[in-house]
């Protein structure tokens, strides 16, 4: 054979290889589809379809129908964070006691809590003889409700006395009364009564280089009695976290605490002889001077209250009041 014809198949297959490279060969590149583009026609369903199985998959609202708004202007809170207090269930209506002082505390502002006063004052046989919204004060025949805010932000603190001394049966009468319209819608604000004020905030702070303490603006009998109330229902767990007794002359509790760091050990931890991870008594006092308030903690055992637990325990009781 020539040898020029052996040469023939390879020049064919290597023609067919290069084709592929050319712009007009095999190879489609579809960025060119898009060159010379134009938008089609919409897409027209016929008129006969059946109307049920042809929906708008995204449905969009309909811009016009707007609901009316508001008559009045909306008073809008800011959201508070989540505290050991609001875990626990209890009653829109409770009391609270120290002493011999006995008052009731509403979960609710004192701004909508001031006229279901009013009409509880005109339920009654006298009706309102006076009456000081600036000061919180209604002055009946029966006796005199003064209206406060509670320690806790958010809600309020109601007293009916006579001659600075406590009505057990007015009370008794108004906390049934309130807690009856609880169900029903809140009342309006007025705007004539006492508002929840959020710079009387409770805070914890540093009690010299190693310790933690919480300052409290308000007397040392108002928050005694509501932390007292508070640990009557958080701290029932024994082993874990139990109110051992309380002292209302002196402002204390003695408490069996587990932080959580001994909690986290497991079991294998606390069948160790070399480590502790039982509960520890501690102590909780609280200070009171013009009207303002201090609550430490301090060990009552024979274990050390660290600065970590002093602060975790703090924390948690300092939640009741916020």
């Amino acid at each position: 054979m020539n040898a020029a014809l052996k040469w023939i198949p390879l020049a064919l297959v290597g023609a067919v290889a290069l084709a592929g490279c050319a712009r007009d060969g095999f190879y489609d590149d579809r960025n060119l589809d898009y060159v010379e583009s134009a938008p089609a026609p919409p897409l027209v369903l016929p008129d006969t379809r059946d109307q049920g199985r042809y929906q708008s998959a995204l449905p969009m609202p309909q811009g016009g129908a707007r609901a009316p708004g508001p008559d009045e202007p909306v008073e809008a809170h800011a959201p508070r964070p989540l505290t050991a207090a609001r875990g626990l269930e209890e009653d829109y209506v409770t009391s609270r006691q120290i002493n011999d002082q006995r008052w009731l505390v509403v979960a609710d502002d004192a701004a909508s809590v001031w006229p279901q006063l009013e009409r509880f004052a005109r339920t009654q046989g006298g009706g309102i003889e006076r009456s000081r919204p600036s000061q919180g004060v209604l002055e009946t025949q029966a006796g005199t409700l003064r209206l406060d805010n509670a320690v806790r932000v958010g809600a309020s603190e109601v007293h009916c006395e006579r001659a600075g001394q406590p009505l057990p049966s007015c009370l008794a009468s108004l906390a049934g009364y309130l807690n009856a319209g609880a169900s029903s819608d809140n009342t309006l604000s007025s705007l004539k009564a006492q508002r929840v004020d959020d710079r009387r905030a409770v805070q914890l702070t540093r009690d010299g280089s190693d310790g933690f303490r919480v300052r409290i603006p308000y007397s040392a009998d108002r928050a005694w009695a509501e932390i007292a109330h508070y640990l009557a229902l958080d701290f029932t767990q024994p082993d874990k976290r139990e109110l051992l007794s309380a002292e209302p002359e002196r402002h204390a509790f003695v408490v069996d605490y587990l932080t959580l760091d001994n909690r986290r050990r497991g079991v294998l931890a606390q069948l160790n002889p070399f480590g502790d991870a039982s509960a520890q008594k501690v102590r909780l006092e609280i200070d009171g001077q013009n009207g303002q308030s201090t609550l430490r903690a301090q060990s009552a055992g024979e274990q050390t209250l660290s600065a970590d637990a002093q602060r975790e325990l703090l924390e948690r009781v300092s939640g009741y009041l916020r």
